[in-house]
């Protein structure tokens, strides 16, 4: 079986932390209540030690909730705090950046979560810090880490589908009440960086990335159909990796419930894998054989395996599959994609 995740003992990289990895949390909104927050209180060598929201009243109230030490309503009282030697950043993008550099330049590795930013320039600026302070920059894109996305990398690898010779990417959804709210800074591009394609579309370019490498060519179209909202809602785009795999994406967020999609198709010369990206779903293979399905189960905290693998990197024991310079990559092609919606 190809292994994805890198086990071996690297040389200490720099930033290397020694003993437990003492984590404060800048940002404790949704995301951190089950997706991330409790993983890094699972872990082995992890201490959750203090987290911080603006809203000193809801950072007490998760504080109490999870049983974490100390709670700040100021984010650079967080960054200074001499028992935090590692910062999870989970605010929205528009400030990954800011609170990163400063984190970095504290002497703090950082884990920031997806997108990367809300601009490929403050991707690039975020690992300008990082080099000039020898601090690690990773980023919680978690599906390079979960058994359905590392299954199918293996086949790949393993040569199941032959030659691979195209990808695409199918996500439609429709739109509720909350996907199209005015308090959803999910849909301002000052915040996002754009839209619900942003948001979504970057877990399953940044997969890509993982499988293929990076992208060399991109072309796409964005256009707001619906007018719900000011960011782009339906999305299309060509590229090509530097493998030579070609690939393409149906993004919309206004079809009608009856329409809805969720698929990434990846073609080879001996068969042809299908699996879902945001759906609960099986892995699905055809070949000249027959077609097989795989069932896979989930981290009840979804980041777990991604968490536990940064972890081990920050204490020189694995290389991080999730870096800095890979999700500035996705950064860069979803900016390619819609600049013609922003220009």
């Amino acid at each position: 079986m190809a292994e994805s995740i890198k086990t071996e003992i690297i040389s200490p990289p720099p930033g290397k932390t020694e003993g437990a990895v003492r984590w404060g949390i800048i940002g404790c909104g949704d995301v951190t209540e089950v997706k991330s927050g409790p993983a890094f209180q699972k872990t082995e060598h992890s201490e959750l030690i203090a987290v911080m929201r603006r809203n000193a009243e809801k950072a007490a109230d998760y504080a109490h909730r999870h049983g974490v030490p100390k709670w700040y309503a100021d984010a650079d009282q967080l960054i200074a705090d001499p028992d935090i030697n590692a910062i999870y950043i989970a605010t929205p993008p528009g400030t990954h950046a800011l609170y990163a550099i400063k984190a970095m330049q504290a002497g703090k590795p950082v884990y920031v979560e997806k997108p990367m930013a809300a601009t490929y320039a403050e991707c690039l600026e975020m690992l300008k810090v990082s080099k000039e302070t020898g601090m690690p920059l990773n980023v919680a894109y978690y599906r390079r880490t979960l058994p359905a996305y590392l299954k199918a990398k293996e086949l790949i690898e393993n040569g199941t589908l032959g030659q691979i010779l195209t990808v695409s990417i199918t996500l439609h959804k429709a739109a509720d009440e909350h996907s199209t709210s005015k308090d959803n800074w999910r849909l301002d591009p000052k915040i996002a960086g754009g839209g619900l394609f942003y948001d979504l579309a970057s877990h399953q370019l940044d997969y890509l990335d993982f499988l293929f490498g990076p992208v060399t060519e991109v072309n796409g179209m964005a256009y707001n159909k619906a007018g719900y909202y000011e960011a782009e809602d339906t999305v299309s785009a060509i590229f090509t990796f530097k493998n030579g795999v070609t690939g393409t994406g149906s993004w919309c967020f206004v079809v009608d419930q009856s329409a809805e999609q969720d698929k990434i198709e990846i073609s080879g010369t001996k068969g042809r894998l299908s699996l879902p990206c945001f759906a609960h779903g099986e892995l699905e293979l055809r070949t000249h054989k027959g077609i097989e399905h795989f069932g896979f189960t989930n981290p009840v905290n979804i980041s777990h395996n991604l968490v536990r693998n940064v972890i081990q990197s920050l204490r020189g024991e694995e290389l991080c599959v999730s870096t800095g310079e890979s999700a500035a990559r996705t950064n860069r092609v979803l900016e390619e994609i819609v600049k013609n919606y922003y220009s």
